[in-house]
C-alpha cells in the first residue's frame, strides 16, 4: 500500500460528495445529515480547495480515490496559530492503514510548507481506530473535551491531540 495525496481535480468532485452526503461512506464518526451538494463544486471553482486558511487534498492509492484530508487555520494567540487536520477514508479502504499513512504525509507537508510550530486533530472518544490512528503518526493526547460535538441528535465527548514541530520524526 502507498496511499499518496494530491490536490483535487473535477473529476474528484463525486467521490468528495458521497463522502459528506452518502450515510453508509461517511461512517459513524462523520455523518452530519445531509449537505448542500453544490458546497464543494463551489468552494473548488473558487480556489481548487486550496487556500492560506486551509485545504483539502485527495488520498489517492494508484487510480483508486481512497479518502481525503483536510486542515484549517486555528488562531491560538493574537500573533500565532496552528493546524486543525481531519480526515475521512472510504468504507472499503478503512482497516488497511491508508488514514495513518495520509495523516503521517499531512503532518509533513503542513511543517515543511509552513511555519506553524502545532498541528493538532481531535475525534469523538468512541473513535477508537483513529486514535491508535493518530498515536501512530506520532501524535500525543492532550485530553478530553467534554460535549464538544453533536452527532446524531446528541452531544459527544471528543478527544485532542497535537503534535509540535519538535515531535515530528526527522526520518518520516
Amino acid at each position: 500500500m502507498t496511499s499518496e495525496l494530491r490536490p483535487v481535480t473535477e473529476d474528484d468532485l463525486p467521490f468528495f460528495n458521497r463522502l459528506f452526503n452518502d450515510q453508509e461512506s461517511t461512517g459513524l464518526h462523520q455523518w452530519y445529515g445531509w449537505q448542500d451538494p453544490h458546497r464543494l463544486r463551489r468552494r473548488w471553482e473558487d480556489n481548487g480547495m486550496l487556500n492560506a486558511d486551509g485545504g483539502m487534498l485527495l488520498i489517492a492509492e494508484g487510480d483508486d480515490r481512497v479518502g481525503l484530508v483536510s486542515w484549517s487555520k486555528q488562531t491560538t494567540s493574537s500573533i500565532s496559530y496552528c493546524w486543525e487536520m481531519g480526515l475521512i477514508v472510504a468504507p472499503e479502504f478503512r482497516g488497511k492503514g491508508h488514514g495513518t499513512q495520509a495523516q503521517r504525509l499531512l503532518v509533513r507537508y503542513l511543517f515543511d510548507h509552513s511555519t506553524v510550530n502545532r498541528v493538532q486533530a481531535s475525534t469523538e472518544v468512541s473513535n477508537l481506530a483513529e486514535q491508535r490512528a493518530l498515536e501512530k503518526v506520532g501524535f500525543t493526547r492532550e485530553g478530553v473535551l467534554r460535549g464538544i460535538g453533536f452527532r446524531a441528535g446528541e452531544w459527544h465527548d471528543g478527544v485532542l491531540y497535537s503534535m509540535i514541530r519538535a515531535d515530528l520524526d526527522p526520518r518520516s
